[in-house]
């Protein structure tokens, strides 16, 4: 896959005092992203004003769709038009991405989804925090088919990360989320932008063949298609049907075994490649604090006052949180004896954490419903539970 230099148009170099929304947008725009197809949803909308704000000096279109599900629609015919595209929602927003977002996984079609979660189900919570639809990031929509999602927990990896997530969508053709939440799209932090040369952003990866040859499906040594620009004298087809490598229907289990293969293992089997993982003092732990987003900032708190007892407790923070850390949870299961999960919702990520545990190490929940943050006391009084 190539990797190129930032195109200096959309690169506001400096130092910037910025919230996560707005630094989402800087990050898609030095990422190379030229279209934006969104509706407004709190606590995301700042996301889109300022994309909206900045585009026409980049060069680009933002289109305000009637709703999310043309949202995610406009997103999948822009990336067969050639140019990076993304979105930015919240909760019922995200529930109503999730049929395209499955056509978009089956296309192979490389686009970014900012999630700013808030408190659900439902309206919920508009204006408050939550962490309830991580899993919905996974599992959302039916079927079987592997994604990649990111989790920042400042303004700056919210700018950090959004060049990353549209890297790996790139690199790996799926649709790739960035799922912060409503503190870190409302806080406002230091970002750091550096100068266009210093970032690098990876190209599409263009069939550069016979146009006569081209199969829209046909995997490449690295097991991923070429893709081209609907328009330029390429006859393609391209479904949300089980299909061979000409694109066309193809309606039986061989073909489907076929096409759920690729879509899972493409991810699955660079795994390593893709996943990233923030540790702390993991080597002499008893007990491993896991935490992703605006949790890991908050679970900062208890640790140090856990340490501080001479409590011998690591900390491991989801940066990549699908795929999953699988490999690095198994290992550390043997080794430690408990791991405690704090997280702004009922129950979800501490139950992939269980399973990769598989009962080798305790693990210990710390939940909340959303709304606001953990008290630091809830999850140091957890930590030393863990080690009685």
């Amino acid at each position: 896959m190539k990797k190129v230099k930032a195109d200096p148009k959309g690169v506001l170099t400096g130092v910037h005092y910025l919230d996560g929304d707005f630094a989402i947008a800087e990050g898609a725009l030095a990422a190379g992203c030229r279209f934006f197809g969104g509706y407004p949803i709190t606590p995301s909308t700042e996301t889109a004003e300022r994309f909206s704000a900045r585009i026409p000096k980049v060069g680009g279109v933002f289109i305000q769709m009637e709703d999310e599900l043309g949202s995610i629609a406009a997103l999948i015919g822009a990336v067969w038009g050639g140019v990076k595209a993304m979105t930015v929602t919240s909760g019922p927003g995200f529930s109503l991405m999730q049929e395209n977002i499955g056509l978009a996984c089956m296309m192979e079609t490389p686009l970014v989804i900012a999630n700013v979660q808030r408190g659900g189900p439902s309206t919920g919570l508009p204006t408050l925090a939550g962490q309830q639809d991580i899993m919905q990031a996974r599992w959302g929509s039916h079927g079987d088919y592997e994604v990649i999602a990111l989790a920042p927990d400042s303004p700056q990896e919210c700018f950090d990360l959004t060049i990353e997530a549209f890297n790996l969508a790139e690199i790996y053709r799926v649709p790739t989320f960035i799922m912060t939440d409503e503190c870190v799209g409302h806080m406002h932090e230091k970002v750091v932008i550096p100068p266009a040369e210093e970032i690098e952003v990876v190209e599409r990866k263009w069939y550069a063949g016979p146009k006569e040859e081209y199969l829209p499906y046909k995997l490449d040594k690295d097991g991923i298609p070429f893709m081209i620009k609907a328009g330029d004298g390429y006859r393609f087809h391209t479904t949300g049907l089980t299909h061979d490598e000409r694109g066309y229907p193809v309606i039986n289990a061989e073909c489907q075994d076929w096409c759920v293969r690729h879509l899972c293992d493409k991810i699955r089997k660079n795994a390593d490649k893709i996943i990233r993982l923030e540790e702390d003092e993991i080597d002499t732990a008893e007990v491993v604090v896991l935490s992703y987003g605006i949790t890991s900032r908050v679970a900062t708190r208890a640790v140090q006052k856990a340490r501080q007892e001479g409590i011998k407790v690591g900390t491991l923070r989801l940066i990549t949180v699908w795929p999953f850390p699988e490999k690095r949870i198994r290992e550390l299961a043997s080794l430690v004896g408990s791991f405690v999960v704090p997280e702004i919702n009922y129950g979800q990520i501490v139950y992939e954490v269980e399973r990769c545990a598989a009962g080798q190490a305790k693990v210990i929940h710390v939940p909340h419903c959303g709304g606001w943050v953990h008290n630091p006391d809830d999850i140091y009084n957890a930590i030393k539970e863990a080690v009685k």
